[in-house]
């Protein structure tokens, strides 16, 4: 049973690993307590990406600063959209709404405060960005942020739309 379960995970992991995996059906909340499943995210046939952080995280905050000084451009170019989701728990919630406002970040902001989708995806560190194509495959990934890594992504998203 042991050795099911661990090439069970080991299979699961190279998926996740691989370009063109989909997003898992993980079910999260906004910060005005709607309901959103992770596997029916989308931005209208355009790509987008899925940031990961949390409030404590001052990389995170760093990296989500940065994509916001061009975020409109990003938008007006490549009609990219950003989710951001905080893995921030149940008892630091609050702080998500506040943090968010305070940044002035436009991004759509989900919840993940039992880490399942941080979980089903494999992820061990934020921040941790996703980039999915159009039909919400998952096309790339990085993991921390350096400053000037943003560059990278938009990268990215200007190749799935060429």
């Amino acid at each position: 049973m042991k050795k099911l379960l661990i090439t069970a995970l080991l299979a699961f992991t190279a998926a996740v690993s691989t370009a063109s995996a989909q997003l898992p059906a993980v079910t999260l909340k906004t910060m005005d307590g709607k309901t959103v499943r992770t596997d029916t995210l989308s931005n209208n046939g355009k790509p987008f990406i899925i940031d990961f952080f949390a409030t404590w995280c001052k990389p995170c905050n760093r990296e989500l600063d940065a994509i916001a000084e061009v975020y409109d451009e990003w938008q007006e170019e490549t009609g990219v959209k950003i989710f951001i989701i905080s893995i921030d728990q149940a008892q630091n919630i609050n702080k998500v709404k506040p943090l968010v406002n305070s940044h002035g970040w436009k991004y759509d902001v989900l919840l993940d405060p039992n880490g399942d989708l941080k979980r089903a995806l494999g992820i061990q560190m934020i921040p941790f960005v996703f980039v999915c194509d159009g039909q919400g495959k998952i096309v790339y990934k990085h993991n921390g942020y350096t400053d000037g890594a943003e560059i990278e992504l938009i990268e990215k998203v200007r190749e799935l739309i060429k």
